[in-house]
């Protein structure tokens, strides 16, 4: 299953996200490794960042978002998690 996770970034955001980037990176890559996140970065009106991941459930989705080092240094204030059905590129949609 897909999940949307928006994180939305908090007063200090833009500051603590350069101090915390290599962490937030390093923590997604072994889940892009295994080819599991579909999409991830950052909203260019500096409002916080979208990722599209694969997940087993809503739960391990949740999990992710809430370990996420973006969360655990405050980088984010708020951050939603949102199952997700991918219409678009069709080459993505099981056959």
């Amino acid at each position: 299953m897909k999940f949307v996770i928006l994180g939305f970034d908090g007063p200090e955001g833009e500051a603590r996200r350069k101090i915390h980037r290599p962490a937030h990176l390093a923590r997604l890559e072994p889940l892009d490794a295994q080819g599991r996140v579909v999409l991830a970065g950052p909203l260019t009106d500096k409002a916080g960042s979208l990722i599209v991941i694969e997940a087993d459930s809503f739960e391990e989705a949740q999990r992710f978002a809430q370990e996420d080092p973006y969360v655990r240094f405050g980088v984010f204030e708020r951050v939603e998690v949102h199952p997700f059905m991918q219409v678009f590129p069709k080459a993505a949609l099981p056959s």
